[in-house]
């Protein structure tokens, strides 16, 4: 099998987006872990998961934020942080991080090789997105899976597609079939 250029990074697949009750319920994470599940194969050992997690101690404006999800200031072990079952034990390279974006430097060392990092996860309008803009600031190219994402809901998903699609080229929206497609 031929791998996929470029390197997949899987954003925060993790219970407390995924568990229909938590307060930050992502309602098409199955959706979307069923285009990460596509997507795997395709990236070998080329791909890095990450996971949103609280700081010890929040400062500046992650106080006020803090203020507002109080539930969420919890150890990085704690299970709200744990990638799901069906994806945890594909994850050979974590990246945590206590910020919306993931393009952190492990991360960027990883991807270097290839020059293009591929995005999948959760949630499109969030660390998606703050992954994106980052990474293709500093010349990276990126791909976001369009269908192996989900947003807090359909029209800000829809939304924020939209506005990553207008980095063009530095940002590109495809499918997983384009992601994989790639490789041949």
């Amino acid at each position: 099998m031929t791998t996929a250029p470029g390197h997949l990074a899987v954003i925060d697949m993790q219970r407390v987006f995924a568990e229909p009750d938590s307060p930050w319920a992502t309602p098409r994470f199955d959706e979307a872990a069923a285009g990460v599940r596509r997507l795997l194969p395709a990236f070998g050992e080329h791909v890095t998961f990450t996971r949103f997690v609280a700081p010890e101690k929040p400062t500046g404006a992650w106080r006020a934020y803090y203020d507002q999800w109080p539930f969420a200031l919890q150890p990085p072990d704690a299970p709200l942080w744990e990638l799901t079952d069906e994806l945890a034990p594909q994850a050979r390279h974590l990246v945590d991080a206590p910020t919306f974006g993931k393009w952190t430097p492990e991360l960027a060392e990883r991807v270097a090789p290839t020059g293009r990092l591929v995005l999948a996860g959760v949630s499109t309008d969030c660390c998606v997105l703050s992954t994106a803009l980052a990474a293709a600031d500093t010349g990276v190219e990126v791909l976001v899976v369009a269908d192996a994402c989900a947003g807090v809901d359909d029209g800000s998903h829809a939304k924020a597609l939209h506005v990553m699609d207008l980095y063009r080229p530095l940002i590109r929206v495809v499918t997983v079939a384009e992601a994989v497609g790639e490789a041949s």
